[in-house]
């Protein structure tokens, strides 16, 4: 059983590819030229370099740029994983674009043209922008406001792998991807890292002391780990074919909680009474970073974040107005042994990585 799988050096691809290579076949890697120093480290720490096959080509051509050799060769592969995208909360709304809406279209018509097995679409819970309410994995376009770039190419790329992919597909909206439950590791400061930085400046504080934090309202974090065991296994379960999973937690966490859990590993106060709370889930419902500096609504959240040194951007996607249902995901990977982790198992190895790592 072959696959091919685009965004294989990002974090959540190289996570999957070692999943797809503790399986039987091959695994085909779209790489462009410059990239191929990457993919030889990955090969390294992968191991099975006689299975991994990089295939040369990019993500902004028509059928990603595979050549006619390259797409003789992969002609009725079993299954194509796009994960390729720019995942980037300061990104502008063009290189979101790009990346995310023409990189889709152009590896659904990879797909077709190959007359793939399976086409698998890494979405995102971004997709339901700024809904209000539970947002089930039926559910897709229900006319959910999407004000930020990210939110808006997310969408766009998924309806394109809704509606143009001749060959069964299957989609996965993971929520916030953090580093590894096991290891740690993450490759770099996104999400609740941004705030990783004002906890340990805070560590030699009084416990006593409260910190003003942000109250953002729920969010969903999910280890890398998860997500990559998740699509590995729904990918190749059967009669899963036209859904979409939420590779969420079933229990979101207030964001306020979360990074407390982080603050307790590093040893730091307790965030408590929020700034401005209505001027924060103002921010994140409006989903801009015109909104967080409203001079008069969002102005102390955007003061804030910038003495934090956190892009007021990254305020839309760690905050969630919707409550994502994942009933299906949960049916689909019973008995696997495939689950979220409560954070507080891992928070210590998220921290202790990101300390000797990233900071």
């Amino acid at each position: 059983m072959a696959s091919l799988v685009t965004g294989a050096t990002g974090f959540i691809g190289k996570h999957l590819v070692e999943r797809l290579l503790a399986r039987d076949g091959d695994v085909h890697v779209l790489v462009r030229a410059s990239s191929r120093p990457k993919l030889d480290a990955l090969v390294a720490r992968w191991g099975h370099a006689d299975r991994v096959k990089a295939v040369v080509g990019d993500l902004a051509q028509r059928r990603l740029g595979v050549g006619d050799a390259d797409l003789e060769a992969l002609r009725g592969v079993d299954h194509l994983f796009h994960l390729a995208a720019v995942y980037d909360m300061t990104a502008d709304e063009q290189r979101n674009r790009v990346a995310n809406v023409d990189g889709t279209r152009n590896a659904v018509e990879l797909a077709n043209a190959l007359g793939a097995g399976h086409f698998h679409h890494v979405s995102s819970v971004a997709a339901a922008g700024m809904y209000r309410g539970t947002f089930t994995e039926a559910m897709f376009d229900e006319n959910q406001p999407l004000e930020h770039p990210y939110h808006a190419t997310k969408f766009a790329s998924e309806k394109i792998a809704r509606e143009e992919t001749a060959v069964p597909w299957r989609v996965y909206r993971p929520a916030v991807v953090v580093g590894d439950s096991r290891s740690g590791e993450m490759d770099k400061i996104d999400g609740p890292y941004y705030f990783f930085g004002v906890i340990r400046a805070a560590a030699g504080i009084p416990s006593w002391i409260p910190l003003v934090g942000l109250e953002l309202g729920d969010t969903n974090i999910v280890p890398v780990d998860f997500v990559a065991d998740a699509i590995d296994h729904l990918a190749h379960a059967d009669g899963l074919d036209g859904q979409a999973f939420h590779l969420c937690n079933p229990e979101p966490m207030p964001s306020i909680e979360v990074l407390n859990a982080f603050a307790r590993v590093a040893g730091a106060p307790r965030f408590v009474a929020s700034l401005g709370g209505r001027p924060a889930a103002w921010a994140v419902t409006r989903g801009t970073a015109a909104a967080a500096r409203a001079p008069v609504v969002g102005g102390p959240v955007c003061r804030l974040l910038d003495a934090w040194g956190i892009p007021v951007e990254v305020i839309a996607h760690l905050g969630f107005t919707a409550r994502f249902d994942t009933s299906a995901t949960r049916r689909a990977l019973e008995g696997s042994g495939i689950a979220v982790p409560p954070l507080e198992r891992y928070a210590d190895r998220l921290w202790t990585y990101w300390d000797r790592n990233l900071r």
